[in-house]
């Protein structure tokens, strides 16, 4: 027989939920915001480097914004397991976990760009079930899942909604690095470049909240990890939109992933990366 003292309906779970994430997303902002384009502001690189892996930045405000996250969940949700970019993995019981990035788009940061966000994602066993984008600095906010998909900002708050089918010689298509992934991940990516309408860099998580607001018809990446696409992957799909792998399968891992805003220019776009 169920405890009826430890009981919550799912309504109740999933409010407390979108609340807590909300409470996150405000504390990372009051954390991350005084430190952008700031003089004070400096970075370590994550790589030695005699490694060659080129330079990986982190700051005091990564750092910060995560460990203040970390206490916030230890507090509301003691039982929930952990996954953030800065520390690491911690274990928990309720089969629910956080994953935090608290700045991705770190060279963005560093560079001034207000491209980089705060993402924040709730995941259970099928994957992520809510996530938040935010972006400080203009002020912007993304939520999608558990019954919710919306967008606030400086001109108001309005639903998410991904863009309508169209051709992909018609699409918007974003990534971050032109040199995405290996040599075989940018000859596949290079096939559906020359294919679309307009292709645009170094957005960073900013260009997956411009797809869930129907700006965009598609992002493509490589080399992400589960903290980098998680919160992107409720937020879509909670806009209509489609997230997976270059396989078609499930993207909540990282690795190399295609947002797109409907099933037809996904399927395009995927028949183009695969060769076809």
């Amino acid at each position: 027989m169920t405890d009826p003292v430890t009981f919550q309906p799912l309504a109740v779970q999933a409010e407390a939920m979108r609340t807590t994430a909300r409470v996150l997303a405000d504390v990372a902002r009051q954390i991350t915001l005084p430190l952008f384009r700031s003089p004070e502001l400096a970075a370590d690189n994550k790589h030695d480097a005699s490694d060659g892996a080129g330079f990986d930045p982190v700051t005091q405000a990564d750092r910060a914004a995560e460990a203040a996250m970390r206490a916030i969940l230890a507090e509301r949700h003691p039982e929930d397991a952990i996954l953030g970019e800065e520390y690491g993995a911690d274990p928990g019981t309720s089969g629910l976990t956080w994953v935090l990035d608290p700045i991705d788009g770190t060279r963005a940061f560093l560079s001034g760009l207000p491209t980089w966000g705060v993402l924040i994602a709730v995941c259970d066993a099928s994957g992520p079930i809510f996530g938040v984008i935010d972006q400080p600095f203009t002020g912007e906010r993304w939520q999608g899942g558990l019954g919710f998909a919306q967008h606030s900002g400086p001109a108001g708050t309005r639903p998410l909604g991904t863009r309508a089918p169209r051709p992909l010689s018609e699409a918007v298509l974003f990534s971050t690095f032109p040199e995405i992934g290996t040599i075989e991940d940018k000859a596949g990516f290079d096939r559906v470049a020359r294919a679309a309408r307009l292709v645009r860099f170094g957005t960073d998580c900013y260009a997956y909240g411009l797809l869930a607001l129907g700006q965009i018809d598609l992002v493509i990446e490589a080399g992400l990890h589960a903290y980098d696409i998680c919160a992107p992957i409720a937020v879509i799909e909670a806009a209509g939109g489609i997230v997976t792998d270059w396989e078609g399968g499930p993207a909540q891992g990282g690795g190399r992933v295609i947002a797109a805003a409907n099933p037809a220019i996904h399927a395009e776009a995927l028949a183009l990366l695969n060769g076809a």
